[in-house]
């Protein structure tokens, strides 16, 4: 071998070393980027949850009757809160899907708002499916009125609500690139309207644009995400697996994944990270007014990422 050969293929070697190192430090920077990201996204998610009005806060849930519902802490109300109220706060009237807020006998207790201010007699309340929901707020509680079905109900808040003041933090497995898989995205045309199950033993109606499809070992599976309509700005999954019996939410965890690549309607991929799984509301409250997973959702394998059980 000349010398010019042997210096070829010495640079040769060199290069597919440095190639290689390269290589092996741009995955390793590409996992060190995608953890960062998991662990930014999982604080941010904690901080939202144990926020004065985050749903650590909820602590009653009161179903309202045709015509006038009395509510405050005295026992003559027809709602008593079990929540530091005054003891009589108002009349909520319902008349077929109109709300209002009556004064009760004694006057609004001083300081309660409506938006901000001062409430009138009558003062109309907006549902948390119109625009502009409503919002009373009093001390360190606050009240707003939710639509589920043909039902309405008091959702109450107390920003000192023993849950938040008590928190501690959440469980989550160690973050697993696993477990971040890319999904085939297969659309439904048309997209089929389905019914989702809730803890309140009924059902909403939902939009299923399509379903990803992946690989986890050696198993194809399927899950099917839900959207309001096509205009979604990303895929919402209720689902649960085989950890829900013993380490995860005994119901199901919740999934949010971007759109796919090439939108709903036209064939794709979605990149799926079950590490960013996580519990619904119903996990730290039993105010909460949950989806339940569809039975297309519910995998019987085992997915050991993203949050764990809540009370464990």
């Amino acid at each position: 071998m000349t010398i010019s050969t042997r210096l070829t293929s010495a640079v040769t070697v060199f290069i597919l070393v440095l190639t290689g190192h390269a290589l092996a430090a741009s995955s390793a920077g590409s996992d060190d980027s995608w953890q960062s990201g998991l662990l930014t996204w999982r604080a941010d998610y904690e901080k939202e949850l144990r926020a004065p009005n985050g749903w650590l806060t909820l602590v009653g849930l009161e179903w309202l009757k045709p015509g006038e519902n009395a509510f405050g802490s005295a026992a003559d109300n027809l709602i008593v809160l079990k929540a530091p109220a005054a003891p009589h706060m108002g009349d909520v009237r319902l008349a077929g899907q109109t709300l209002d807020l009556l004064v009760p006998s004694g006057g609004f207790p001083k300081g309660l708002l409506v938006d901000g201010h001062t409430p009138a007699n009558p003062q109309n309340l907006q549902s948390d499916d119109s625009e502009h929901p409503s919002k009373l707020t009093l001390g360190t509680l606050t009240i707003t009125v939710i639509h589920r079905g043909e039902r309405y109900a008091l959702r109450i808040k107390d920003s000192q609500a023993l849950v938040r003041t008590n928190f501690h933090g959440l469980k989550w497995y160690a973050p697993n690139a696993t477990y971040r898989l890319q999904a085939k995205w297969i659309p439904y045309n048309p997209p089929r309207k389905t019914k989702i199950p809730t803890v309140l033993g009924t059902e909403v109606d939902s939009l299923a644009p399509g379903a990803v499809e992946f690989t986890l070992d050696g198993q194809t599976l399927r899950l099917e995400p839900m959207v309001e309509s096509l205009n979604d700005k990303e895929l919402f999954f209720v689902m649960s697996d085989a950890t829900s019996k013993t380490a995860t939410y005994g119901a199901g965890r919740f999934l949010d994944a971007e759109l796919p690549s090439h939108g709903l309607l036209q064939p794709g991929e979605v990149w799926i990270d079950f590490n960013r799984a996580h519990n619904p509301p119903c996990a730290y409250t039993p105010y909460a007014t949950c989806p339940l997973p569809p039975p297309q959702n519910r995998l019987k394998v085992a997915i050991p990422a993203g949050e764990q059980r809540f009370h464990d």
